[in-house]
């Protein structure tokens, strides 16, 4: 696997959600640097060392409303 993409949501309660697609793997943290960091240890967490992916991409999701 050269790539793991991260869906990253805003919390409701404040911080970030990324939970991975295609993989079962999910974090959290309170800022973008932290969630940086707590991605890089889930994966290495998650994969053997040869199987890691060589770069992790997150995809942003931001709900956002207007009035109309």
């Amino acid at each position: 696997m050269n790539e793991i993409v991260f869906l990253v949501e805003e919390a409701p309660e404040g911080g970030y959600t990324a939970r991975a697609l295609g993989v079962s793997v999910f974090t959290e943290a309170d800022t973008l640097p932290e969630l940086h960091a707590a991605l890089r240890d889930a994966v290495h967490c998650h994969f053997e060392p040869e199987a890691a992916p060589k770069l992790i991409r997150l995809h942003f999701v931001r709900d956002e409303v207007i009035a109309a």
